[in-house]
């Protein structure tokens, strides 16, 4: 019997480093041995058949020679470009390798990666994503590819162990309510009911991949390979959770609720991709109740921004909305009376959020926009560069476009906040910028953290949702977000704003308390208004929301400040040649 109290590996990490470089020698070569160079002609190797026999090396004695044997057994008769990859990859694992075997790895992966994720396997793409993330071209590269390593690593290791507990990949254990040792590290044990682990993991990979669109395609299709896969611990983890909610549902308990929905892929068909930016077309559509001035400043800086139409529906009647708004070609307005209420499929709905979504969905499936963004009057898309370049230029297969969200500083017009996590900042910068509050506000927000969606257009059976693009109930899970692409929300733009919508948001809107919250917003408000009234709201509208010099410089010194000029008059002006005042 083994003796529980030896070291896992003896020696330490000495040894273990030791064992490691000893498996990454550099290859040797014999004469005319090697790489081809950078510029090879890649169409060539695609058109080319590997011979399995690999007679180029016959009789030589290199450990080139020999990886190329192994290799060229596994890819006999086929393209001798995924022959070529195969060695790069190979090389890369090694301490050292050929100066033009990066650039040329990165090459291959910038300008066949389509034809490449068509012909590699899951093994290989695995292989690929671990070569990304020691050699790739950016920080979002390497540091996507190292992730993925490390936790496709993990799961050959323990799914090799799980083969030894008999049970077969695909069979979950049984549930049951038996006593949980303690786990290594002091751990504690993942939450079945409503843990968040996987998804998290999960979905950062995912939102991370977005952001660089040469590792996005295969790092994605990896994890939707994962997703898919019913022999993995997420699924069986699924099925666990099943059994679960069945054994509680027998016994009368009722399973809590309020997690969202698991995120799946939809399919974009080929025909709706528009490739052009010179003729692609985006939009809004929006379910409005605000005067005006509010709404002409929404219309005027999204056309400004290249905005081909705006439809606008106007919750309640608004006369002179509709004929100012309606002189402009860009701009479709429609007034959601009783009249149109009653030529829809359903009656109006009580809930304005339902409204939205109803709306935003009906607009989505008449128009014949590329994109269309489901914003609301106070929420603008903010971009360094036009829309229509960066929309073309997508994955075929990304369904919706991620707008994360940056709030408006009150009394400015040009200065947003982040979270935490957008600016890449631990979550506990934020008691050092809201000093009293920062301990209990999600994201330092007051307003939503999930942002809105720009939808690719002409996707049979999808809905919006308020944050999401949905299938049959599922949030998109082939959503990217673009670079300096954010949604900035004017949620409090001034105090008087706050204040008069505080009583709706605190019952009906985004400041409702959820079941998961202990402290939530709505309990602070509560809690300042009882003890110290109005004045006891203003002081943390104060620290929270305002643009002072105090808010503005501690925000900027953790990098979550953004500046981005609105400038509603002058966009008013241009687009409408006046400023409304009703």
């Amino acid at each position: 019997m083994s003796d529980a109290s030896a070291p896992t590996y003896p020696g330490g990490f000495a040894a273990i480093l030791t064992q490691m470089e000893g498996r990454r020698d550099p290859f040797t070569y014999e004469d005319g041995e090697g790489l081809p160079p950078l510029d090879v002609d890649l169409a060539a190797l695609k058109q080319a058949r590997v011979d399995g026999r690999a007679l180029e090396v016959d009789g030589s004695k290199s450990t080139y020679a020999r990886k190329l044997r192994e290799l060229s057994d596994e890819f006999d008769g086929m393209p001798a470009l995924l022959l070529l990859h195969g060695l790069l990859v190979a090389h890369l694992r090694r301490r050292t390798a050929p100066d033009h075997a990066a650039p040329l790895f990165l090459r291959l992966w910038a300008e066949e990666l389509d034809w490449l994720m068509q012909r590699l396997d899951a093994r290989w793409l695995v292989s690929a994503a671990t070569t990304f993330g020691d050699h790739g071209a950016t920080e979002t590269q390497r540091r996507l590819g190292q992730s993925l390593s490390v936790m496709f690593g993990m799961m050959k290791l323990y799914e090799t162990e799980r083969i030894h507990s008999g049970a077969d990949p695909a069979q979950p254990f049984e549930w049951s309510r038996r006593k949980v040792p303690p786990l290594a590290m002091q751990m504690d044990a993942y939450a079945l009911g409503a843990g968040g682990l996987d998804v998290n993991m999960l979905g950062r990979l995912w939102q991370d991949a977005g952001s660089d669109a040469v590792i996005a395609p295969l790092a994605r299709r990896l994890l939707d390979l994962l997703i898919a896969d019913d022999r993995t611990i997420f699924r069986r983890l699924r099925m666990m959770r099943q059994q679960r909610e069945k054994a509680q549902k027998a016994e009368g308990i009722r399973p809590k609720r309020g997690h969202a929905a698991p995120s799946a892929h939809i399919p974009v068909p080929a025909k709706v991709v528009a490739r052009d930016p010179a003729t692609l077309r985006w939009g809004t559509v929006s379910l409005i109740k605000a005067p005006l001035p509010r709404i002409a400043a929404f219309a005027a800086h999204h056309l400004e921004m290249g905005a081909h139409r705006l439809h606008i529906h106007l919750d309640d009647p608004h006369p002179e909305a509709a004929a100012f708004l309606s002189r402009h070609p860009a701009i479709e307005v429609t007034i959601c009376d009783a009249a149109w209420w009653a030529g829809q499929k359903k009656p109006r709905m009580k809930a304005h959020q339902l409204r939205q979504a109803w709306v935003a969905t009906q607009t989505y499936h008449r128009t014949d926009l590329d994109f269309l963004a489901h914003v609301d009057v106070d929420e603008f898309i903010l971009a360094d560069a036009p829309l229509s370049p960066a929309l073309a230029a997508l994955p075929a297969d990304i369904a919706a476009v991620h707008l994360p969200p940056a709030e408006l500083l009150a009394g400015t017009t040009d200065r947003f906040k982040l979270t935490p996590r957008h600016a890449g900042q631990e979550k506990a910068v934020l008691e050092d910028i809201y000093p009293n509050f920062g301990g209990h506000l999600r994201g330092g927000f007051i307003s939503h953290r999930e942002g809105k969606m720009i939808a690719r257009c002409g996707i049979p059976g999808v809905r919006f949702g308020l944050h999401a693009l949905l299938l049959n109930g599922h949030p998109a899970s082939n959503r990217m977000t673009l670079p300096d692409v954010i949604l900035g929300h004017a949620h409090a733009p001034d105090w008087e704003t706050f204040q008069s919508h505080l009583a709706f948001r605190m019952t009906q809107g985004s400041y409702r308390k959820t079941d998961e919250e202990v402290l939530g917003l709505r309990d602070i408000l509560d809690l300042l208004h009882e003890e110290d009234g109005e004045e006891g709201l203003r002081s943390f509208f104060t620290e929270v929301c305002e643009g002072n010099d105090r808010l503005t410089r501690a925000l900027e010194a953790h990098g979550m400040l953004v500046r981005a000029p609105l400038e509603p008059d002058r966009k008013m002006m241009r687009i409408f040649g006046a400023i409304p005042k009703v």
